[in-house]
């Protein structure tokens, strides 16, 4: 399909650069047939006694660092670890690094870059590697808010606790799981009194979500690969679920893509541990989720993209210009909407 597709303007006073508080007072819009308006604190009465909400625990990290090679200043954004030492990173400016330069972070923090790739990406080797590594991330890096916020104003230590959700727990993340920043411990005591189940699977984010499409037709984007993980007990219980007449609610696109990609045919879920860089547009046939709850996203964005397929462009359209016209708050963020799937 043509990337213009899944165009469309928005607003720019509509994109948050704060979460609502508390979490579950953000606006919902439940997607269907016909369009509803509501908040994320109705959400357990929305769904049904037996459905099972699927989070994702992965934890961001302070995965952006401010350093010197030699004179020049590089920004360098992680977001594949390749080893206890070794990540792949976004550099800017990228042209000014070449393969063999160290880049200094300072206190004796130090990466060595062993290759460049297209798109500013670059490969890293720190002097640091494992629980040392993550140490001087601590000190040295901050939270890598999207650049739809960074550019509206800096990281501060309120994005520490805002960009993390409740269930953060798998250090690797470079970016948060969204969908998963409305729930409150408030709010799960409600779904458990109705019934409703919970389990967590882990996708790390990587930060080429926030890469944009530059190809003119989706067949032409290659999507960048993420580490997942979907022990045996959660797919069995997954299975279960379904099996009995439960509705599988994905609570955001990157716990979506973990279950499609753990998924076969017939929607059976099996133990899934790797990389996947699976790409969902219209066309595609879900195999593993009933529900989706998720934020909105980007123009011509790959998430953009995914919701469509699930619940169908014009849909979608239709309810991004009801979301703009009612001043829902876009993005990182922001609102969040309960998509159903096309008829």
């Amino acid at each position: 399909m043509k990337v213009d597709a899944f165009d469309f303007t928005l607003p720019p006073e509509r994109i948050a650069d704060r979460p609502a508080v508390p979490r579950e007072a953000a606006k919902l819009l439940v997607i269907r047939e016909e369009l509803s308006d509501h908040t994320v604190a109705d959400l357990p009465d929305l769904l049904a006694e037996g459905d099972l909400l699927v989070f994702n625990d992965t934890k961001v990290i302070p995965a952006r660092l401010r350093g010197k090679r030699r004179s020049a200043k590089i920004e360098v954004t992680l977001h594949k670890n390749v080893s206890a030492d070794s990540w792949h990173a976004f550099a800017k400016p990228a042209k000014k690094l070449k393969v063999s330069d160290i880049i200094e972070f300072g206190d004796g923090f130090t990466a060595l870059v062993t290759n460049k790739f297209e798109g500013g990406e670059v490969a890293l080797s720190f002097s640091a590697s494992g629980p040392d590594l993550m140490e001087k991330l601590m000190a040295h890096g901050e939270i890598p808010l999207p650049p739809y916020i960074s550019s509206l104003r800096a990281v501060d230590e309120q994005d520490k606790s805002d960009y993390q959700t409740i269930f953060a727990k798998d250090e690797g993340a470079v970016a948060a799981p969204t969908a998963g920043l409305h729930f409150t411990e408030a709010l799960l005591e409600k779904f458990r009194a109705r019934g409703i189940d919970m389990v967590t699977t882990t996708l790390h984010v990587g930060a080429g979500t926030f890469l944009p499409v530059k190809v003119d037709d989706t067949d032409d984007h290659k999507m960048h690969a993420e580490r997942g993980f979907l022990n045996a007990e959660t797919a069995r219980k997954i299975n279960e679920v379904r099996a009995r007449g439960g509705r599988i609610v994905s609570v955001g696109t990157t716990s979506l893509r973990l279950l499609e990609s753990a998924a076969d045919e017939s929607g059976v879920l099996h133990p899934f541990e790797g990389e996947t860089d699976i790409f969902i547009t219209p066309g595609y046939r879900f195999k593993a989720i009933d529900l989706l709850i998720t934020n909105f996203h980007l123009p011509k964005s790959t998430l953009f993209m995914l919701v469509s397929a699930f619940s169908g462009l014009e849909t979608m359209k239709a309810a991004y210009a009801h979301a703009i016209a009612e001043k829902y708050r876009f993005y990182s963020y922001g609102d969040c909407s309960l998509l159903y799937p096309k008829p």
